[in-house]
């Protein structure tokens, strides 16, 4: 028996775009450089400020649909399991996520000598240092040292959730019936998060707020391997639309809509199919490199370019391409000589394999 990994060039469409969303609202939103090219491109600005980030609903669906699949025939049953799952996971995206880590508090000192801006980070004390290795630190109330960590928390919050359900169910059912009781807690979870807890933005700190999106994902996937009811998965797709009815919230719009797009992909064969390009392979393939380094590059970029450059509006949206170019230079150099080397390292000694995320490069199949 081995383990199987496969590459489904429909998700990573769904990575390389996504991966490539943030970046561009991070790029709109922060620094002097999107303030002063607003002038020539404020529709543009506007749009990538306040919408892009809508595309973060697509990795927790798409992760919750990788969860899922991840889990298949490996249900964590014993306490061994339960922790080798999060330990698996953390060491899947914490180790490349200290190397970031590393970097954004280098790159906020450069910053500090050429401007002064909100987006630059204080000098974090050792408190807050321990609590980033630990990615607690929106929980104890630290500022992040970069933009866009806090979905890292959030996804292994998500991890250790669905592993510690499982767990639980195999406690009260036993081994056998227990992945069911953990499906239907997980199921129930993310009915509550859809009507009660993502309707408060101050639970936005723990996995609960997100589990409605992510759930939907779980569902997809259990939808398409038999092990719910495809009934199931329709009934939860209802029911987000009943919640937007009671509630608008455009994120959970977006999340309904990756889950019907999954759904269709896998009916009409273009999951494992389309689009066959290396481009596409290739950008999905540094994406969680991209996510990490981009915005300390881009804060680095912007504290030069302003301080050099003149602050006109068509200079300024050059020095924001020249932010993203450079975003992308650093993210492939991070990816082969950072992410990759660290992930093996991770891999050498493990047992399980960690339960694979959108922001990865593979998704693990079954086994042969």
């Amino acid at each position: 028996m081995k383990d199987v990994d496969s590459r489904l060039p429909f998700l990573d469409l769904l990575r390389a775009l996504s991966s490539q969303a943030i970046v561009w609202h991070h790029l709109a939103f922060y620094g002097p450089l999107s303030d002063s090219a607003h002038e020539v491109a404020s529709s543009l600005i506007d749009g990538l400020a306040h919408h892009a980030r809508l595309a973060v609903q697509v990795f927790f669906v798409v992760s919750g649909y990788l969860s899922a699949v991840g889990l298949h025939r490996r249900e964590p049953t014993r306490l061994r399991e339960l922790f080798a799952q999060i330990t698996g996971r953390y060491r899947r995206i914490g180790l490349p996520y200290l190397g970031a880590m590393l970097l954004a508090i280098c790159a906020n000192e450069l910053a500090r000598h050429w401007m002064a801006h909100s987006s630059i980070s204080a000098r974090p004390t050792f408190g807050q240092l321990v609590a980033h290795v630990f990615l607690v630190h929106d929980l104890v109330g630290y500022e992040p040292l970069s933009a866009g960590i806090w979905y890292l928390a959030i996804d292994l919050q998500l991890i250790t959730l669905v592993a510690l359900l499982f767990w639980v169910g195999a406690r009260i059912s036993g081994a056998v019936r227990g992945p069911a009781l953990g499906r239907a807690l997980l199921g129930v979870l993310g009915v509550l998060s859809l009507f009660w807890f993502n309707r408060y933005p101050s639970l936005d700190k723990v996995a609960i707020y997100f589990m409605g999106a992510y759930g939907f994902g779980l569902v997809t996937a259990w939808a398409e391997a038999g092990t719910v009811r495809r009934a199931l998965f329709w009934v939860y797709a209802f029911l987000l639309v009943v919640a937007v009815a009671l509630d608008f919230r455009s994120r959970l719009l977006v999340a309904l809509a990756t889950g019907l797009v999954l759904t269709a992909a896998r009916y009409f064969g273009w999951i494992s199919k389309w689009p066959r390009s290396s481009l596409v392979r290739w950008c999905a393939g540094i994406s969680y490199s991209l996510f990490l380094v981009h915005f300390p590059v881009s804060l680095v970029v912007n504290a030069l370019w302003s301080s050099h450059v003149p602050a006109t509006p068509w200079l300024s949206l050059l020095g924001m391409l020249s932010a993203y170019a450079t975003s992308m230079l650093v993210a492939v150099a991070f990816h082969y000589k950072v992410e990759r080397p660290l992930v093996a390292l991770g891999r050498g000694r493990r047992e399980h394999r960690p339960v694979p995320a959108l922001l990865e490069g593979e998704v693990e199949g079954g086994e042969s």
